[in-house]
């Protein structure tokens, strides 16, 4: 591991150990890879979370909650998709890491448009984790570690898919970005978490501020022809298309 950035990876390849996590990354949907076969998994490790399947069609390994590790680990949809419901019922106490394999794993089980909200949910979560909590700290070291990985590995094949339509995936950052605002991460109040200098809420207010700012930049960007005409030329060259566009 570089850094604390890199894991292991298989499949979809060695991500790069750079960058900005809040970013979403829009090079990534433009992949330099060589055309390859589509990407069916996101086939990745991120201990001690998540390991992906071994073999086609099994189920990986997850631990990132009890109550659900055994549904996400489904190769049934439909359990995969009773996680997603009760997160939307109830999710005050979802970890990013939580929010990032259900995105995975919605990937993995066909339900694409789904995972595309998910993975920038769970990376708008952990942005406001990180406005508000100490994640340098000791205690929270390993999850800042793990979102990062998980955004990195998974990140490229999850905007790979979110930019085969473009306007469909400003509609999903929006709502992703939304929905943070209007479910904070009850975790970030708790005395036991260590937080940064100020007031927490003040914090989290900064927080999602970022988003918003970060959400309009990027909607801003693509809303230029000559922009949207040079990302679509880059995927169309990198067989971006054929690797994420799938039916």
């Amino acid at each position: 591991m570089t850094s604390g950035w890199c894991s292991h990876v298989r499949r979809v390849g060695q991500a790069a150990c750079a960058g900005a996590l809040l970013a979403l990354r829009v090079a990534d949907a433009a992949t330099g890879a060589p055309p390859a076969a589509s990407v069916r998994s996101i086939d990745i490790y991120v201990q001690p979370y998540y390991e992906a399947a071994r073999q086609p069609a099994a189920a990986p390994v997850v631990r990132v909650a009890k109550a659900w590790d055994a549904e996400l680990a489904s190769v049934r949809p439909d359990d995969v998709a009773r996680v997603r419901d009760a997160i939307r019922a109830d999710n005050a106490m979802v970890t990013p890491m939580t929010l990032m394999v259900l995105a995975i794993r919605l990937y993995d089980t066909g339900q694409r448009d789904d995972a595309v909200f998910w993975f920038y949910a769970a990376k708008y979560r952990y942005a406001t984790l990180a406005e508000v909590a100490d994640v340098a700290s000791p205690a929270l070291a390993q999850v800042a570690d793990a979102v990062r990985n998980f955004a990195l590995l998974a990140g490229p094949a999850i905007n790979g898919y979110a930019f085969c339509d473009v306007a469909r995936q400003q509609e999903q950052n929006r709502a992703a970005a939304r929905w943070v605002a209007a479910n904070p991460y009850r975790a970030l109040m708790l005395p036991q978490v260590p937080a940064r200098p100020g007031d927490r809420s003040e914090n989290l207010a900064r927080a999602i501020a970022k988003i918003e700012a970060a959400v309009g930049a990027e909607q801003e960007k693509l809303a230029r022809p000559a922009e949207l005409a040079a990302f679509a030329a880059t995927r169309h060259a990198n067989g971006a298309d054929a690797k994420y566009c799938w039916k």
